[in-house]
This record gives C-alpha cells, structure tokens and sequence, in this order.
C-alpha cells in the first residue's frame, strides 16, 4: 500500500517520503498506526492523485500543507515540504512552502525524528545523524537547540516525555538549552500542556529525575513515576488516565535487538503484512 501510494507520486513527477516517528518506530520494532508523509507536491496536485485512490480524503490541514486520507485502515497525512517561521512571541508558525527534503527534515524537532524513507526506493535520508543518535540513545535537535525551542517551546516537554518514552537520554545542550528558555512554556496553552504531561506520565520508563528541577513552575505530578519523587505519588487526573493504559506499555528491547538494518524494518511496513 505505502509503495504504491509512492509510485503514484513518482510517476506524477513528485517526490514523496515517509517521515518522521513512523521511520524512527521502524527502526525500534514499532508499527505506528498513523503515517507521516511529506512531498514536493502541492496541496492541490496531492489531492489529485489521491482523492480516487483513497477509501476518503479530507482537507482540514490544507492550510498548512498537510491533506489527510484514509486507505486500508491506515490514517495517513501527506504534508508538502516546509520552511516555517516563527514569531518570537508566539507558537504558530507562518508557512511557507519549501522545495527540499533535507530543508523539511532541518525543522522537525529531534535527529530521531528528522529521517525520511524516499518512497518507493525505501532510501534512507538521514541528514542529521538520526540512526546514530537512536543507537546511542541520545536525543539532540537536527540544529542548535535554543532555535529550535524558540521556534516551538512545546519541543522542551516533548524531550521530557521521549526521554521517558523510550528511556535515552537528553543531549547536554538540548538540556542546557531548556533549563535557559523553560519560562517560554508560558507561551503554550494550558490544554497542550496537560496533553504532554499525561504522555509523559504514562511513559513505559520512569521519568529522568532532572525532569523535577527543570523549572521552579514545574507540577510534580510530571514526577510521578521518577525514583527521586515516588513521595510525590498522588491520585491525580492523569494518573487515572493511564492507569488502563500501562499493561499496554512497549518495553524497550535490549541494544542487540534494537537497530535492525534499513530495508528490514521498512519492509515489514510496506511489503508485509500491513500492505
């Protein structure tokens, strides 16, 4: 399914890549049940070769490039490149379109997240070091941290919540980085924020204890499942929230296990059995 989706791309003259956290799962032995694609193509040449193709089709992201669909049971997003920016004083980007796949990746969040699987060659497009870093456990931002965190201030809580996640470890830069712009959380919106906390909280590996100091206005309940703050346990909201959720936690597979090659795991996605 996913090859085929790329070939119509290619033979329309488009380029089109799975990206971000669904290829990082690929790599961890992880199936995400929605997939993240990114293209050349515009928002309106997608829907053209897409709109007969798909099970439905919806448009509510056009705006910002991304054209959502449903095909095999799959949600799928297709986001033309982009080159955002931002204001200092706010969280919502101004888009701009963009023509470069390695310029799109340059964006994204974490080096972790910042690869591409070209479609259908199934190429790995690693700019930033992502493979490297997943094997060494280290999270780091594809550029200098603090452009990152001024870009989005909501990417500080998501480092808290994959160092939980997936139990790495947080680049000393990217952690300097937070503790010097923490007050910026300010600028996200409190629904947001809970939403990030609730992940982290229901994380399958205690939180890092660096998470409780990270900022004076931090609540402890991000603290629940940390060994310094087992104190702290509390009958919060979140906790009841997750607490149906935990028997379901992936258990990170030991570092022989983890790294399976390229073409492997990329197969099993797009030639196997959830073709």
């Amino acid at each position: 399914m996913v090859l085929e989706l790329g070939q119509r791309f290619v033979d329309a003259g488009h380029e089109l890549s799975l990206v971000g956290g669904p290829v990082r799962d690929l790599f961890l032995g992880r199936t995400s049940p929605d997939l993240d694609f990114t293209t050349d193509a515009t928002p309106d040449q997608t829907v053209a070769l897409i709109k007969k193709w798909a099970d439905n089709y919806w448009e509510i992201g056009r705006a910002f490039g991304t054209i959502g669909m449903r095909k095999s049971g799959f949600q799928i997003e297709i986001t033309t490149y982009r080159a955002e920016a931002y204001d200092p004083d706010s969280r919502k980007p101004a888009v701009a379109f963009g023509n470069s796949l390695t310029d799109d990746l340059l964006r994204r969040d974490f080096t972790i997240n910042a690869m591409a699987l070209r479609l259908p060659s199934l190429e790995l497009v690693d700019p930033f070091g992502g493979v490297r870093d997943l094997h060494a456990s280290i999270l780091a931002t594809p550029g200098a941290p603090e452009a990152s965190f001024s870009d989005d201030p909501l990417r500080m809580m998501r480092a808290a919540r994959f160092a939980a996640q997936l139990g790495i470890t947080v680049h000393g830069d990217v952690r300097a980085a937070m503790s010097r712009m923490a007050e910026r959380i300010t600028m996200i919106s409190a629904e947001r924020v809970r939403e990030e906390l609730v992940k982290l909280i229901c994380a399958a590996h205690p939180g890092p204890a660096w998470i409780c100091s990270w900022t004076p206005g931090w609540p402890t309940s991000c603290c629940l499942k940390s060994p310094r703050c087992a104190s702290n346990r509390t009958n919060t909201t979140a906790t009841r929230m997750c607490t149906s959720t935990r028997s379901r936690s992936w258990s990170r597979p030991p570092p022989s296990k983890r790294m399976p090659t390229a073409l492997c795991p990329a197969r099993t996605l797009c030639c196997g059995s959830q073709r």
